[in-house]
């Protein structure tokens, strides 16, 4: 199918031509890169349309490089085989989909949040190995394309200062790593399995051997899309990187790829066993609600959405994990959900901090008046992330609360018996989600506007356009989720099921978060008791007083210890890891006294414990 070989060459060779072509042309670069996004979404349309295939790229025989060279470029053509499925559709559509919304903003964005030199060829090349890699049904040449796609994520933050290097390189070393872990599960899956093809495979985890397997390409899946414990480097990127870089990676095109090697693992690669579903459902809850309450100390806008970005991964990964078919299709359509409205939150959040300057929500406030479409956008994607009706968030978040009550009946596990844990628990974190966009939209957009503000106005429609094609979506899908979503888009990768409305989760969603957030509003249950008594008038700027509501949790006596610990790195396994191998290369470091007894000696005990292993 020519489309195939289209979308994945074009986006790339354009990116290679255009790192060449100089920036004092740049909308000549950006207008390219647009050019070819809208290709890429055409294409990738064409082949959400056509019948699922296989397809195998044939090189053809060179003899002027000789029989030897010539055979071995051919049988380059054993790895590059490609398998398009439904879930491969599925994430193809979505990927080409945002591509150009990215493009067209980035043309519009400028200074620290827009775009920045070769911006455009990373993004294309980036888009193209993603195609390529949604593609790929053999493991070598799938960890290639996924290795390759960190070195082009780590180029898509500018290094402009050290604290951008740093998160860089971070985000970079966490990636590389991940990925090394992946290359020997995929070396023992072949062990096993005599195959390296995705649809060749299909080992149950019920041994030592198959559960390293199994966790180390969960551990690539997980860094990829920011679950827990490998989800420290996205509230970092998101918080130095540009709008524009955040908006298509930890947004929208990780969590794609993300989620969608997580469905490749636990649904062709691997048969869970009733263990592996439990640790995958815990992972699901602990980054719901770690991220969600992290999320309600920040300062930074760009962080809180950061951590929103991993605290919505949780369900996506609750979802997959319980290894039914509404789990399934419940985790797909959030995946799909979030990156529609978490890719708008990062434009409005660009577009906040180009018209504003600032970035932290104390700086912010009464902006609905000054921005009013950047507004409207922003309250569309705040109610659809927080799961209220008749947003789409609402409908994926209704049927993972269905997959839970679904699953506890389904079987007698530890896992299943849980299932009310699980519902509570996943329900708290949408009522949590919904305290924090309380604060962040009424901080941003509520209260009196600061007096360096008062000259704000509304972004060019170039940048706000693509905010409000996203929040079309966001009601669309919601609005026809089960009349035309469901049945031309999900149920082809997951089989049919009948969906039913659970209102009393979202009432309960509505209630507590509402509830929470003026305990922390207002310094806690006494004081709201004391406003209603004396009838004290709650005047507009304080209600929505971020700076109240972040103080009065982080000094709870419960959680501040919990807070001081994340904050010093304690549940950042990249610090973890960092501060060991400081520690070893100390102390190593002892050794090398520079005096040559202690030298032989070490070389002497070498050579004995060699011997006593040989």
């Amino acid at each position: 199918m020519m489309a195939i070989s289209l979308i994945i060459m074009v986006p790339i060779v354009t990116g290679i031509i255009l790192l060449i072509i100089p920036e004092r042309v740049r909308y000549i670069k950006s207008f390219a890169s647009l050019f070819v996004s809208v290709l890429s979404a055409f294409w990738a349309w064409q082949i959400f349309s056509a019948e699922p295939l296989t397809y195998v790229f044939i090189i053809p025989d060179f003899p002027l490089l000789g029989e030897e060279l010539s055979l071995a470029l051919q049988s380059l053509g054993l790895y590059l085989h490609f398998r398009v499925d439904a879930l491969s559709q599925l994430t193809i559509i979505f990927t080409g989909l945002f591509a150009p919304l990215v493009s067209l903003y980035a043309i519009g964005s400028t200074g620290k949040e827009g775009r920045f030199s070769n911006f455009e060829s990373y993004f294309l090349i980036t888009l193209g190995l993603a195609f390529a890699t949604l593609m790929t049904n053999n493991l070598l040449l799938f960890i290639f394309l996924w290795g390759a796609l960190a070195l082009t994520i780590y180029k898509l933050i500018p290094s402009k200062d050290s604290s951008s290097s740093a998160a860089a390189k971070k985000t970079l070393i966490m990636i590389g790593a991940s990925d090394g872990i992946m290359i020997a599960g995929i070396a023992i899956l072949y062990s096993l399995t005599g195959s390296f093809n995705i649809s060749e495979i299909s080992v149950e985890t019920n041994s030592a051997i198959t559960y390293f397997a199994f966790f180390a390409l969960i551990a690539g899946s997980f860094t990829k899309a920011g679950a827990f414990p490998f989800h420290s480097w996205v509230p970092d990127f998101t918080k130095e990187a540009p709008s524009v870089s955040s908006a298509y990676l930890p947004a929208a095109l990780d969590k794609l790829l993300g989620i969608y090697f997580l469905v490749r693992i636990c649904h062709d690669l691997f048969i869970m066993t009733d263990i592996v579903r439990l640790i995958i459902i815990v992972a699901g809850i602990i980054s719901i609600i770690i991220a969600v309450m992290m999320a309600l100390i920040q300062h930074d806008y760009k962080k809180v959405l950061g951590f929103h970005a991993i605290s919505q991964v949780g369900y996506m990964v609750l979802g997959i994990g319980l290894g039914n078919v509404v789990g399934l299709a419940a985790g797909l359509f959030h995946m799909i959900n979030n990156a529609v409205f978490k890719s708008g939150l990062f434009f409005i959040s660009g577009n906040i901090k180009k018209m504003t300057g600032k970035a932290k929500l104390d700086q912010l406030g009464g902006l609905w008046t000054k921005m009013p479409v950047t507004f409207l956008c922003g309250m569309v994607f705040a109610l659809s992330i927080s799961g209220i009706p008749p947003f789409n968030g609402y409908v994926s978040k209704s049927m993972i609360y269905q997959g839970i009550i679904d699953f506890g009946s389904s079987g007698t596990g530890m896992a299943n018996n849980l299932w009310m844990l699980w519902l509570g628990l996943a329900v708290l974190g949408s009522a949590l989600t919904l305290v924090n966009f309380i604060k962040l939209v009424g901080s941003a957009f509520f209260g009196k506007v600061p007096g360096n503000l008062i000259k704000t106005r509304e972004t060019k429609p170039i940048m706000w356009l693509p905010s409000a094609i996203l929040a079309i979506i966001c009601l669309f899908t919601g609005v026809f989720a089960k009349s035309w979503v469901m049945p031309n888009i999900i149920f082809s990768a997951t089989g049919t099921f009948e969906t039913y409305s659970i209102w009393y989760t979202t009432f309960a969603t509505v209630v507590l978060g509402i509830f929470i957030y003026l305990v922390l509003a207002t310094g806690g249950i006494r004081k709201i008791v004391m406003i209603i008594r004396a009838k004290e008038k709650f005047y507009f700027g304080n209600i929505f007083s971020a700076k109240v509501l972040y103080n009065t949790l982080r000094n709870a006596s419960v959680l501040s210890k919990v807070f001081e610990m994340a904050n010093n790195g304690m549940f950042d396994i990249y610090h973890i890891l960092r501060k060991s191998v400081f520690f070893i290369n100390k102390r190593l470091s002892l050794m090398h006294d520079g005096i040559l007894q202690t030298y032989l000696s070490w070389v002497i005990a070498g050579l004995i414990i060699l011997l006593i292993f040989l």
